[in-house]
């Protein structure tokens, strides 16, 4: 088998089409994700911490340039570092909320496979009984 075949029979099989499924819904679901957090939930934490905008913590490491406007995007585009760390409390929330809810669904991927019965195999009927039966007595010494 040559090296294209064996490759055009691995990406055909059913496996790496859900890999690629998954990944492309993945994506997009990080996305919503990250507006839930970035649009829904850091507004009213930052609400209940005093107005507190997340995305614009940070700590300068460098000197600014003298009339730079302290915000996170002013000092990044004189080129001044920053250590940002309220985009990272946002990234983060964002992987916790997105754990949990894989974690959710996982576990109740699992308790849908343990509530369904495996099912059982239909009866033999009685003449095919009957037709082992006479085979097996006729194969005896």
């Amino acid at each position: 088998m040559s090296f294209m075949q064996e490759f055009r029979e691995f990406a055909i099989k059913g496996n790496v089409i859900d890999l690629a499924v998954g990944v492309i819904i993945g994506g997009a679901f990080g996305k919503i994700v990250d507006s839930v957090v970035s649009d829904l939930i850091m507004p009213v934490v930052g609400l209940v911490f005093g107005k507190l905008d997340f995305s614009n913590l940070f700590i300068p490491l460098g000197q600014a340039p003298e009339g730079i406007a302290p915000s996170l995007a002013a000092y990044r585009e004189a080129g001044v570092p920053v250590f940002a760390y309220g985009n990272f409390i946002t990234i983060a929330l964002n992987f916790l909320i997105l754990a949990f809810i894989i974690f959710i669904m996982i576990k109740q991927i699992n308790r849908l496979k343990r509530a369904a019965p495996p099912e059982a195999p239909p009866a033999t009927p009685e003449d095919i009984v009957l037709l082992r039966e006479i085979r097996d007595s006729l194969r005896k010494p």
